[in-house]
């Protein structure tokens, strides 16, 4: 089992930013929000090719931060996110995706039926050290 995803206990990463930073990725982060819950459904980064990528293609293109590589969201897991619009936030330092879900499903992980999960968002906090599945 990976810990990280899916277990209890909490690991937060505090460290992320700085290390896309000393990647010397020109990302800002983008919110992706489903069109019909309004759910979150997570976040991630865009530079600029993903950006006109997403706008050239309708469809979520992000930036891998790990890969280093534009990540066209549903390429490999099928999960596709249709692009409705996209909005910028007052300070034009991060980005809203607001997109249609054509699987129901959108996280790498899956739950205990085996099935993708709709949202990355699967867990809530419940103390300072620890996690509880929704």
């Amino acid at each position: 089992m990976n810990e990280l995803e899916e277990g209890t206990a909490l690991q937060l990463n505090y460290e992320k930013l700085l290390s896309i930073a000393a990647g010397d990725a020109h990302v800002v982060p983008v919110v992706l929000q489903d069109a019909d819950s309004h759910e979150v459904l997570f976040i991630a980064y865009a530079n600029r090719l993903a950006v006109e990528e997403t706008l050239k293609t309708r469809r979520a293109v992000l930036w891998s931060t790990s890969r280093q590589e534009l990540w066209r969201k549903g390429e490999t897991s099928g999960d596709v996110l249709d692009l409705l619009d996209v909005r910028i936030n007052c300070e034009q330092n991060s980005l809203l995706y607001i997109v249609k879900r054509r699987t129901g499903a959108c996280c790498h992980t899956r739950d205990t039926d085996g099935n993708h999960r709709g949202s990355c968002y699967y867990r809530t906090l419940t103390s300072p050290a620890a996690l509880a599945f929704v």
